[in-house]
């Protein structure tokens, strides 16, 4: 009988990117449609189920699950007792931390927490927004909120506390930020006796280091190139890379192969200037794991 890990991956926003993330790692989830909770894989070793972040520590605490993805907000949210694997920079829409801000109207005289005093303040992430303006003696009312927070403000609350990743949303609802209360990433979070079992906690840092790979190689592709001998140290030059270009010798003589990763964003940039210093056979290409 095959040993299974129980993993939890969170439904909803962070669920496109970490399929993607998994893929990217070497390995594939399949979800029949919007509504299963059940998704598939290639590896016969998972058992998975999709659950909103929010939820998911306390149910990797209570040993549901032994392992599962989530925010660091949903983590502070919870209080959970778990044990913090790795930090994975990826969001919805980036691969950035997300934030967590305090906004109001444009027009509102709030201009710090300090005029929150006696103030309405609605938001998903309740118990932490409470014990952050308790820690600043700011006495407020802090009201959970079922959704649609962003119409909120100056209607049915004073101020919100609120997810963004860009700012965009909150600019298009008139609300404008006035200070960020938490800044969050996704971690991969185990629960505390699974992770002291032998086989489970090996396959949990196995999957840790293909999703760590996969998220260090976002936004980098491999670039390589036949470079002659008298040319290298000009065309090194050129190339912002993760450490030192490759060089591998060639048949032909005095040419050798030069291989480098670097920013995708960059290529459109340096390619160019590589093909003028003497670089022939330039070849770009994906990556899907970089392991330091």
């Amino acid at each position: 009988m095959t040993d299974k890990l129980r993993f939890a991956l969170p439904k909803g926003s962070l669920q496109k990117s970490t399929i993607e993330i998994f893929k990217k790692g070497g390995i594939n989830i399949y979800v029949d449609n919007s509504r299963s909770y059940y998704p598939g894989s290639d590896d016969p070793e998972l058992e998975l189920m999709l659950i909103r972040p929010q939820e998911m520590p306390k149910y990797i605490e209570d040993g549901v699950f032994d392992v599962g993805l989530c925010g660091w907000d949903w983590l502070k949210e919870n209080d959970a007792d778990v044990t913090e694997i790795t930090e994975l920079i990826y969001a919805k829409s980036g691969f950035r931390p997300v934030r967590w801000v305090l906004a109001v109207p444009e027009n509102s005289e709030i201009n710090s927490i300090d005029d929150l005093k006696g103030k309405r303040v609605a938001t998903e992430l309740k118990r932490y927004t409470e014990r952050y303006f308790a820690e600043k003696n700011i006495d407020c009312k802090v009201e959970f909120s079922w959704g649609a927070t962003e119409v909120k403000p100056g209607v049915l609350c004073d101020a919100i506390v609120e997810l963004t990743e860009t700012g965009s949303s909150l600019r298009a609802n008139k609300l404008r930020i006035v200070e960020e209360i938490l800044s969050s990433s996704t971690r991969l979070i185990a629960n505390n006796n699974s992770y002291k079992d032998k086989w489970k906690r090996q396959k949990m840092e196995n999957i840790s280091l293909l999703l760590k790979s996969a998220v260090a190689a976002e936004g980098m592709v491999g670039l390589k190139m036949n470079v002659k001998n008298e040319k290298i140290e000009e065309i090194t030059r050129l190339l912002p890379s993760l450490m030192k270009p490759t060089v591998s010798e060639l048949t032909v003589s005095g040419w050798v192969a030069l291989e480098v990763v670097i920013e995708e964003k960059k290529v459109k940039e340096i390619l160019p200037r590589l093909k003028r210093a003497g670089a022939q056979g330039i070849i770009e290409y994906p990556l899907n794991k970089i392991v330091h």
